[in-house]
């Protein structure tokens, strides 16, 4: 049984984290994102320049943590999480803590 609660307690933490990071990147714009939306635009960088406010919003609001969290849960590696921030910092001219 411990198991079993252990599980829906890991599920419940990432839903939570997921729910949190679209929260932050899509507060202050227009444009709403939902999770395909961010890793659409994790996988493409031309889709992140479409989606500038809130992939800028990811990359410098939410904890570098809980990017790589939700990366993860989404099927992104570390690496290509990382690819993708130092991608979109050369794009916007902002430093970011995973492109540094």
């Amino acid at each position: 049984m411990s198991a079993y609660i252990d599980q829906v307690l890991m599920t419940v933490k990432q839903m939570n984290s997921a729910v949190l990071v679209l929260t932050t990147v899509n507060a202050p714009y227009s444009k709403k994102l939902d999770a395909q939306g961010v890793v659409h635009c994790l996988l493409d960088p031309v889709a992140a320049k479409e989606a500038c406010g809130p992939m800028s919003s990811f990359f410098g609001d939410v904890q570098p943590e809980l990017q790589i969290a939700f990366a993860q849960m989404h099927g992104i590696t570390k690496a290509q999480l990382i690819a993708a921030a130092k991608t979109f910092a050369a794009y916007s001219g902002q430093s970011y803590p995973l492109a540094a």
